[in-house]
């Protein structure tokens, strides 16, 4: 949106300013953002780029900002995306790639692992084929198999489209809840792997599941978890700005849909020590918590031990 106040592309992003805003009241207990995807539509039109990289400027000068790549940055006809649309407005990738650092061994594939704190985060780039035997799930599969979990026990799958679970009526008419091809490629290496938590944008809204594996709640959807990991809870965080007019809820009762909103938000994760994380679901309009939840655990269950010859303390304590 422009800060301005003017009215460019229909007023298209009413909510990022307040998205923008409410983190910046809350720098001082942020260590980190990350943005998965639709940077700032721009589609083409670079003044657009300068204009949110000013809207920005006091985080991602301040904390590491974190993007991945979505189908409004890479998208294009002929050029090598998975998808051939015409969504980046011929951008194919390359202004996002040269504005944001990523430690990507091949910045145009756009897929990275980044550790942090007590978290390892692997994030995906679903412009690109990710199914098994391409190049990116086999950067998937070495990104959640290679975390040392005594230095990062919190590990969380991040990707712009829906790779999981979106009860979206988008998706809902395509008959399938999520992004074609999308979780049957990789619920086997989230559930191998025991990742924390999924989280996806690409629709506009807010969505938790329960802890979900092949399209069954393994444990009932709760506001907290405690003893061994049991499956990913999978979240839709799309709301960050872009108009949420065409990203409404199927009205079917979905058993693995815990809790929805059709409002701007964004989510704020919080590694206390090696066992025990919040997460919380903000509104972008007031910055007060609307959904939330905890995980209490032996840390030690994650480990590649048994129980009885595990460390007792982690390495990230």
């Amino acid at each position: 949106a422009e800060a301005d106040g003017s009215n460019e592309f229909n007023d298209f992003q009413p909510g990022s300013l307040n998205t923008t805003n409410q983190i910046i009241r809350d720098l001082k207990n942020i260590d980190m953002v990350l943005h998965i995807g639709d940077i700032c539509y721009a589609n083409g039109y670079l003044s657009q780029w300068d204009q949110f990289t000013s809207q920005i400027e006091p985080i991602a000068s301040t904390v590491p900002y974190m993007i991945g790549s979505g189908n409004h940055e890479r998208d294009w006809p002929g050029t090598g995306s998975f998808y051939g649309n015409l969504d980046s407005g011929g951008e194919c990738g390359v202004p996002a790639q040269t504005v944001f650092y990523t430690p990507a061994e091949n910045r145009a594939k756009f897929w990275y692992a980044t550790d942090y704190g007590m978290f390892r985060f692997c994030i995906a780039n679903t412009e690109e084929d990710w199914r098994p035997g391409t190049e990116q799930y086999k950067f998937i599969e070495q990104c959640l198999s290679s975390v040392d979990r005594q230095k990062q026990p919190w590990l969380i799958f991040l990707a712009h489209r829906v790779l999981g679970y979106s009860s979206c009526t988008y998706y809902e008419t395509e008959g399938t809840f999520e992004e074609p091809m999308g979780r049957e490629a990789l619920q086997e290496l989230w559930q191998k792997y025991k990742v924390d938590l999924a989280f996806y944008g690409h629709v506009h809204n807010y969505e938790r599941t329960c802890p979900v594996y092949q399209s069954q709640c393994v444990v009932d959807a709760s506001d907290h978890y405690s003893g061994p990991f049991k499956a990913t809870t999978h979240v839709v965080v799309g709301g960050a700005g872009a108009s949420i007019a065409d990203s409404a809820f199927t009205t079917s009762n979905i058993q693995w849909s815990h809790f929805r909103d059709f409002d701007f938000g964004f989510v704020k994760l919080t590694a206390f020590n090696q066992s025990s994380l919040l997460f919380e679901y903000k509104k972008s309009h007031d910055g007060n918590v609307y959904d939330h939840f905890t995980i209490s655990r032996d840390y030690r269950d994650v480990l590649a031990c048994s129980i009885d010859n595990c460390p007792r303390t982690t390495l990230a304590s």
